[in-house]
């Protein structure tokens, strides 16, 4: 059931998943070429960021704001990792922090992530349906 409090981290989680899956489609076959086994990790992302953008919105399960951090979190890693550290064949990448399509796509993720964030620490019970913490004074 959507809590009616956070509709704008729903709308916000959709539309930066989309951007990053449109800011990875132009390099999938240049890395499927290139280093085959980023190409098909930009499938997946791509695949992965796409299904979260849909579903969310269309559906508001809390599941999937803990997946938009967990995927868009792991690429804005990974964009970091291949910045900083030689991969197989894309040692080239090494300090290349402003690669238009990067910029775009870790912007987004982190917008993302954010927003997905938000929602899952601001989530609340509806109608009492499940546990609370209650700090209780000792006697």
């Amino acid at each position: 059931m959507t809590d009616n409090r956070r509709q704008w981290q729903r709308w916000v989680v959709a539309a930066a998943a989309l951007v990053a899956a449109t800011a990875h489609v132009p390099v999938i076959a240049p890395h499927l070429a290139e280093a085959p086994y980023m190409g098909v990790l930009f499938v997946l992302l791509t695949a992965a960021c796409l299904g979260i953008g849909a579903v969310i919105w269309l559906r508001d399960p809390a599941v999937l704001y803990a997946l938009a951090v967990l995927t868009c979190g792991l690429a804005v890693l990974g964009y970091a990792a291949t910045r900083l550290v030689a991969f197989p064949l894309l040692a080239d990448d090494v300090g290349n922090w402003l690669e238009p399509l990067g910029v775009v796509s870790v912007a987004s993720e982190v917008v993302a992530v954010g927003a997905a964030a938000s929602a899952l620490l601001g989530r609340r019970p509806l109608h009492g349906g499940g546990p609370t913490l209650q700090r209780t004074a000792a006697t």
